[in-house]
């Protein structure tokens, strides 16, 4: 018999992830979405995957613009995680952004990112994954932005 979903996010809400915010531009601007889904598949071709709900404004906007960043927040950045994880559309007005090789905004202040061109998306159960093709990335020093259990969290010092 299939886990329940509220057993699944309680168990799976155990693992702790880092935070990112994944962009695309296309004909309608810029777009956005926070998401944990993510991670790095393969290194030869450099390739990275991103879970999204098939309900999802930014499924729509993948699609169509072929191509995505996914930048790592820093623990400064909690406001800005939270501004993405809302639904409907996001202003980037306000925001230090550079646009990628791909297309696809970087929000310059993030920890890391990568700049990606979508080469597959595969179907698993209401979300569909994006997998890119990394064309170009960065990191910086600091510390990353976690999630666990439903709450935002920060490294230990030490």
């Amino acid at each position: 018999m299939p886990i329940d979903p509220q057993t699944q996010r309680r168990i799976l809400g155990r693992f702790a992830t880092g935070v990112t915010v994944v962009t695309t531009r296309g004909e309608g601007g810029s777009h956005g979405m926070t998401a944990n889904a993510v991670a790095s598949l393969s290194l030869d071709p450099p390739l990275v995957l991103v879970a999204v709900d098939r309900g999802a404004q930014m499924h729509a906007q993948l699609t169509a613009c072929r191509c995505f960043a996914v930048n790592v927040l820093s623990e400064e950045q909690e406001q800005l995680s939270r501004r993405f994880a809302t639904r409907g559309p996001k202003e980037f007005a306000d925001l230090n952004v550079t646009i990628g090789e791909t297309g696809a905004p970087i929000l310059a202040d993030s920890l890391a990112w990568v700049d990606c061109r979508l080469t597959d998306v595969l179907s698993g159960g209401d979300h569909d994954i994006f997998v890119g093709q990394i064309v170009a990335g960065d990191a910086r020093d600091g510390r990353p932005l976690l999630f666990f259990a439903g709450k935002y969290g920060r490294l230990a010092e030490g």
